[in-house]
């Protein structure tokens, strides 16, 4: 597991290979074309898609469960991540044979689930959601999960020595930097998801992304969390 973890670290914190900063380097011009009204639409939706979710998960969350060992506890949150696996490629699936009206509607109902889990495995480790706090730690590990390299290892370093770094934090959840959060979550799902909304293969990509992207936020969150545990 340290292992796994030490490895999970350094990938962290890798400098961006050349394919990385091309794809950036792109995505970045095309955002600069895009008006900044629009960019300001797109981050108040997403903000009060995710404030819903991470408000009304708190609700819906597992109650929290002794274990025996940590091999339990992970053996827990690896079924949960796949039932969830399971759950979001049916969803890709229904969603990429509709066409594109579908393929859109897919994804708010996949941001929802990939938070849902989140906290899920929140609850395993044994944090306590109700804390605001550490709704923006699941926000932290969504980013690890779903941005660029560079961005990547910037949150990286606010998660490292979490106890000491939170107390350091804004006093509510309209200090966090929505904007980067939106750009940098739509830049990456844009290339793994726009055959989604093509003819005939939709549903072949639906599936196996939505099954790909859960699989990697469960890694991510796992070990997330591992290195506030182990520490």
């Amino acid at each position: 597991m340290k292992v796994e973890l030490e490895t999970w670290q350094h990938k962290m914190q890798a400098r961006s290979s050349l394919v990385d900063r091309l794809s950036k380097s792109v995505q970045s011009r095309i955002n600069r074309i895009i008006p900044q009204k629009v960019h300001d639409a797109i981050t108040v939706t997403i903000k009060q898609m995710v404030r819903g979710v991470l408000f009304g998960a708190i609700y819906t969350v597992p109650k929290g469960a002794d274990f025996a060992s940590l091999y339990d506890l992970e053996e827990a949150v690896l079924r949960r991540v796949d039932y969830y696996r399971k759950a979001a490629a049916a969803e890709g699936g229904i969603t990429g044979a509709g066409g594109i009206l579908l393929g859109l509607a897919d994804f708010p109902i996949l941001l929802g689930m990939k938070l849902k889990l989140l906290f899920d495995i929140a609850t395993f480790y044994g944090f306590d959601v109700k804390d605001y706090k550490e709704r923006l730690y699941i926000l932290y590990i969504f980013q690890l999960a779903f941005s660029s390299q560079e961005h990547r290892r910037n949150v990286f370093e606010n998660m490292v020595d979490w106890k000491e770094k939170s107390n350091q934090l804004p006093d509510d959840i309209h200090g966090f930097d929505w904007q980067s959060f939106q750009i940098e979550y739509r830049d990456h799902i844009d290339l793994v998801k726009i055959g989604q909304l093509l003819p005939v293969v939709g549903a072949v990509v639906g599936v196996v992304a939505n099954y790909r992207l859960i699989t990697k936020l469960g890694v991510t969150a796992m070990n997330a969390y591992r290195m506030r545990i182990l520490d």
